[in-house]
């Protein structure tokens, strides 16, 4: 995905928010060998360019004043409440060094599933994204997963999701395998499994006070 961006030359407050005013954001490239270049952005332009997936998540072709260059998305303040981007971060991408990015994943085919289309099963989503290394030639713009396969009351792990070549998972924290997502009856399955039971029990309650009168009869 390719941007255009512009060098920067005043720095500070003040600078920034007459930039803001103009309709520019202010941003910054750091990384690699070269020294940190101050740059600026069409605020309508980026705004769009943030809707997309891509553009968070794959590596960037930035043009700054015909100059071009890779770099990646790494940080993004927004105003508190107003529909404004206050400042951008982008890092430089060395081809011959590896990443460390979260990548999206794609779900899908659970509609095709026995989990879904026999047994009416819920699928809920408990991990969206997977943090991963790799050189920037190798890193995927998002990860798809099929559910095809799925089946009632079994989750789908971690380990159960095919990575792209070069493309090697980042694991954190004690849970060396979690969830992706669980596989599990509707609520209102699980009550209807209970109701003659729970009718039966009624039509007992109801009963009692008759036999109890006609026992004092």
């Amino acid at each position: 995905m390719k941007f255009v961006a512009f060098e920067r030359a005043k720095q500070g407050t003040g600078a920034s928010r007459r930039l803001r005013i103009s309709g520019r954001t202010p941003g910054i490239v750091y990384g690699g060998e070269g020294q940190p270049q101050l740059v600026e952005l069409d605020h309508n332009n980026l705004w769009h360019a943030l809707k997309k997936e891509a553009f968070h998540a794959s590596v960037l072709d930035m043009e700054v004043d015909g100059k071009a260059g890779k770099v990646l998305l790494r940080d993004v303040q927004f105003h508190p409440y107003k529909q404004l981007v206050l400042h951008v971060d982008f890092q430089r991408v060395d081809a011959k060094t590896k990443l460390h990015m979260k990548v999206p994943l794609h779900f899908n085919g659970a509609e095709e599933s026995d989990a879904v289309k026999v047994d009416k099963c819920l699928v809920t989503i408990l991990v969206n994204e997977l943090e991963v290394t790799c050189l920037p030639k190798d890193l995927p713009e998002f990860v798809e997963v099929d559910l095809s396969g799925l089946q009632k009351n079994a989750p789908l792990h971690i380990s159960d999701v095919k990575l792209p070549k070069g493309v090697t998972l980042v694991q954190r924290g004690n849970k060396s395998d979690p969830a992706l997502l669980s596989v599990n009856l509707p609520p209102e399955e699980e009550v209807e499994e209970v109701a003659p039971a729970a009718e039966g029990d009624a039509a007992a309650a109801a009963a009692a006070p008759a036999a109890d009168a006609k026992k004092k009869k």
